[in-house]
């Protein structure tokens, strides 16, 4: 199967990302239960993923504090495989999947006087796809807890089932993060953060096609299909800005953030996220947000490879040439608006809602509009303290 963004997605934020930044920021001297549903449907009747997770987290004393978290996702739908629309057709081709992944984190840390290091590890399944992460942390204080260091190291080891290949590739990941976080009044928070990855080892869809029309005999062509092949390396950059400011009478505060990336692949991104938390009364808060992405193409992706000069070859090769055709590395835009409630009718218990519309539009002028996403997501959330 073709696992989709959300999936992929799903796994870069809970073996990476997550665990690039798992140690608690101001954690609370509590224990914890939490239940999360969420269903990702993309329109014209594409990809369907439907999200449980279960959180727990315990402390133990006054230092210690143990989180884990389990997820299971049931995947189902249709994916475009790379392959261009056929001639007369601004439909790009699909190919059905149907997949589970079960993964689990989980994190111990500790507080000493004035540093809180964490250890985390996790664990990522599906059928043709097995991620295993880890990931220490340390956040210091300085200047009477008004600064705050966050310092932190993450690595994963995937191994990746090729079609038609009976040994398993190997992928392998390291991170690095350093960043500060400053009080500036009792009101008003801001954020820098920078880091820094390395990915080695198989870094191709091994379910993304390219297609090119190939001359067998002299004057007579074959459409012929061929697996993507990008390089076997890849280092990213990404820093990010962020402001917290509460507004008292208002009753509500804005959380906003920028994100520069960058990477060897050729591809650069922005994105923008805004967030209002609004307290309605002395139990609700709704939180309005709004996120824009904008992505250019990776050097080597290209749409159609009829009339280029761009020869696929058989088996991935790290030699080259490399080309792919997925939507994913094209150059676009997406924009995700959504509306969250929470309400805590008591203070140990709280429910949360999220409803959000996720779009995704290419701007090379060449990839057709109907290999983007169009998705709705909806989250229902349950948390209970002690």
């Amino acid at each position: 199967m073709t696992p989709p963004p959300s999936s992929r997605s799903a796994r870069a934020l809970l073996i990476a990302s997550t665990l690039a930044v798992l140690a608690p920021r101001g954690a609370l001297a509590e224990s914890s239960v939490a239940y999360k549903y969420s269903d990702y449907r993309e329109s014209g009747g594409r990809v369907v993923v439907e999200t449980q997770t279960a959180l727990i987290e315990q402390t133990f004393g006054v230092d210690y504090r143990a989180r884990f978290t389990g997820t299971i996702d049931a995947i189902a739908g249709a994916t475009p495989t790379g392959e261009p629309a056929p001639a007369g057709s601004d439909q790009v081709r699909l190919s059905k999947l149907s997949d589970r992944r079960k993964a689990w984190t989980g994190d111990l840390s500790r507080q000493f006087s004035r540093v809180n290091l964490a250890l985390g590890f996790g664990n990522s399944r599906e059928s043709d796809y097995v991620s295993n992460g880890w990931s220490v942390n340390a956040l210091t204080d300085f200047n009477g807890k008004n600064t705050t260091l966050l310092t932190g190291v993450a690595g994963t080891a995937d191994d990746v089932k090729v079609f038609f290949q009976t040994d398993r590739e190997k992928k392998r990941t390291n991170d690095v993060i350093v960043g500060v976080t400053q009080l500036l009044d009792p009101r008003t928070s801001v954020t820098f953060n920078l880091s820094y990855g390395r990915y080695t080892g198989y870094l191709s869809d091994p379910y993304k096609l390219v297609e090119k029309r190939i001359e067998v005999i002299p004057g007579i062509f074959l459409r012929q299909t061929f697996g993507e092949n990008r390089p076997r390396e890849r280092e990213k950059l990404i820093a990010l800005a962020a402001l917290n400011r509460a507004f008292p009478t208002l009753h509500g505060a804005i959380d906003g953030s920028y994100r520069f990336f960058d990477d060897t692949f050729g591809t650069q991104a922005h994105t923008v996220d805004l967030a209002w938390f609004q307290r309605l009364g002395e139990k609700v808060i709704l939180r309005p947000g709004f996120r824009f992405y904008d992505q250019s193409a990776a050097d080597f992706y290209i749409y159609r490879l009829d009339g280029t000069a761009v020869t696929p070859v058989r088996s991935p090769s790290p030699a080259g040439p490399y080309y792919s055709s997925d939507f994913r590395l094209s150059a676009f835009r997406s924009y995700n608006t959504g509306l969250k409630l929470i309400w805590n009718p008591t203070p140990a218990l709280q429910f949360d809602a999220l409803l959000e519309r996720y779009e995704m539009r290419g701007r090379d002028g060449v990839t057709p509009a109907s290999a983007y996403v169009r998705a709705t997501v909806l989250t229902l959330g349950a948390r209970f303290a002690w």
